[in-house]
């Protein structure tokens, strides 16, 4: 990990340059990445194990679930990563320069702002039967998703604490093993309170919510007892350029969320297709097999951000590229393999989720459209969601559900596969038009701007 002023990386001349640049960033990359994938796999695990558990109660609590995970939670993990996302970019920037005091002030900064964040989410909460039946779902889903919304409204909140913090860790190529540990109890507690107790959909729910927040109150606590180079208690800065940090996060917000939302978005409108539970069911199965390889993913976007926060925060721009060329190659490479297994098994991987065999066939029916979106673009910026959602994935999805030649839930998953396809041409030309050096001293000017000498100062004196 570079902390510190230095060098830039060495051009690329020949083929042994470029294997050399290969392997040693790959190895960094890694490096970082694995332990982020393995913490954002085990948590994304416990939706995960929900929807198993759920799918096992039949087709409504499944249809009502997925719902209540892919659409409300995902409207909140939206919100709340985008207005956390400032807190990735500037603790990555500052350790990056060596100023590792600053995590802890950043970190208390970031909380503030999504507890925040998390109120202005209760009224989508507590208006979810209204506003699903406002865009057509199916009244029995509609009524039963609305209320497993309103009881994992608890668990979003425990976001506002776990995403800032895992972002801090990130910074410091670090991760605790909360998630892992919380996976292990989340399985234990699910099996008790859905399997041995019957509490059905409700026990799902609590269990669910007693996970997150799990998770995330050992991740807090690793931060303060094992972290202390970073954390140096409560801080005073933590209050100021309050507004600044906001406004960083809202940007990306924006991003992110037309990015999240529009899967959604997807999920809302298989809700209109005839026999509305199966079509749900079987779109929330995909989404939810997608979603393990997108954790991978997830991982190697943070190594990457870190790799290139440390690396502007340092001025060496052209380490910063050569980092983007070695995870967008990888990512390609590991697409390849996750969609070569998706139709190795396509008629028999749904065998996890339910025992319905309607449903079973229906997977069956989409899982070649799964496959090509496990290769189509996950290595990809929120930064070139906007044009591709609106102006070909939504408008592509609607035509193609309705279309007699493609349609229904496989209609739908190709008209977002048309907009993930622009969103990757897209994200090429950005990187291929970014200026690494301007790049590099914003990321300087920031620290200088936000580093001062407040980070130390105590709360309680």
């Amino acid at each position: 990990m570079v902390t510190g002023c230095g060098e830039d990386a060495a051009a690329v001349r020949t083929a042994g340059d470029a294997a050399r640049m290969v392997w040693e960033e790959s190895r960094r990359l890694w490096g970082i990445g694995t332990p982020i994938a393995i913490a954002t796999l085990s948590l994304f695990a416990v939706s995960s194990v929900t929807t198993v558990f759920v799918g096992h109660l039949g087709n409504l609590p499944l249809a009502a679930a997925s719902i209540g995970l892919s659409v409300f939670n995902t409207f909140s993990l939206g919100f709340l990563l985008g207005m956390g996302s400032a807190v990735e970019t500037l603790c990555g920037q500052a350790f990056g320069a060596g100023q590792v005091a600053m995590l802890g002030v950043y970190l208390q900064r970031s909380w503030i702002v999504l507890a925040g964040a998390w109120l202005l989410l209760v009224p989508f909460y507590a208006l979810a039967e209204p506003l699903l039946l406002a865009v057509g779902q199916d009244a029995a889903v509609a009524r039963e998703a609305a209320r497993f919304a309103l009881r994992i409204l608890p668990g979003p909140l425990s976001f506002a604490v776990s995403f800032p913090t895992a972002k801090s860790l990130q910074a410091r190529a670090e991760q605790g093993a909360g998630a892992r540990l919380g996976l292990g109890f989340h399985v234990a507690l699910t099996y008790l309170l859905v399997a041995v107790l019957g509490m059905g959909l409700p026990g799902a729910a609590a269990a669910y919510d007693v996970s997150l927040w799990a998770i995330a109150l050992a991740q807090a606590a690793y931060i303060v007892g094992w972290c202390a180079d970073g954390w140096r208690g409560w801080s005073t800065a933590a209050f100021h350029d309050m507004w600044a940090f906001v406004r960083l996060s809202l940007e990306s917000t924006v991003m992110l969320c037309l990015e999240i939302w529009y899967i959604g978005m997807i999920t809302v409108l298989t809700g209109h297709l005839q026999d509305a539970q199966i079509a749900v069911d079987s779109l929330g199965i995909c989404m939810n097999v997608n979603g393990w390889e997108g954790m991978i993913f997830i991982g190697l976007n943070a190594a990457i951000s870190v790799r290139v926060s440390n690396e502007l925060g340092s001025g060496r721009p052209r380490a910063a590229k050569h980092a983007v060329m070695v995870v967008v190659g990888e990512s390609l490479l590991i697409g390849l393999l996750c969609m070569a297994l998706v139709l190795i098994f396509r008629d028999s991987f749904s065998v996890i989720y339910t025992s319905d065999s309607e449903l079973q066939h229906a997977v069956s029916r989409i899982a070649g459209l799964l496959g090509l979106t496990m290769e189509d673009g996950k290595a990809l910026s929120p930064t070139s969601t906007w044009a591709a959602t609106t102006s070909s994935g939504c408008p592509s999805a609607i035509s193609s559900a309705t279309s007699s030649t493609i349609y229904g839930v496989g209609g739908i998953w190709a008209g977002m596969l048309c907009g993930i396809a622009l969103q990757t041409s897209i994200l090429i030309f950005i990187v291929w038009r970014t200026d690494w050096n301007a790049e590099a001293a914003l990321a300087s000017s920031r620290v200088r701007k936000w580093g001062g000498g407040e980070a130390t100062k105590p709360l309680l004196e």
